[in-house]
């Protein structure tokens, strides 16, 4: 699995540009995410969505440290437990996956991101 870093530009009437990213799956999937520091992420206005833990090593490399996946109200258990280990080990960020249809998909995408390191959870 592996970073793909997008290039965004200003939004419409000089509104600021998107952080955009996405990630490549195991199955060679490309998967596009909204960046958000983890100090920032609002859990309770997610709704559904791959939710992946990121941190950077020193040249800026992302290195996803947990994917899991939310519904429409997302449990205390993403809120707290999953957002907590992310941040014990590191994890600075958070990609957000907003485009899966359903959580069959939610699932098949979080599998297709799993690594050895990462800690895959389901909220």
């Amino acid at each position: 699995m592996r970073e793909e870093r997008l290039r965004t530009t200003a939004g419409l009437r000089g509104a600021p540009a998107l952080a955009l990213s996405a990630w490549r799956g195991r199955s060679g999937k490309r998967y596009v995410v909204g960046v958000h520091t983890l100090s920032e992420p609002d859990l309770d206005e997610m709704g559904e969505a791959v939710v992946i833990a990121v941190r950077r090593d020193a040249s800026g490399i992302a290195e996803l440290v947990s994917v899991a996946t939310s519904g429409q109200s997302p449990r205390e258990h993403l809120h707290r437990t999953w957002l907590a280990g992310a941040r014990r080990r590191g994890a600075t960020e958070m990609h957000v996956h907003r485009l899966a249809e359903g959580e069959a998909e939610r699932s098949a995408i979080v599998d297709d991101l799993r690594t050895e390191h990462a800690d895959p959870l389901r909220a």
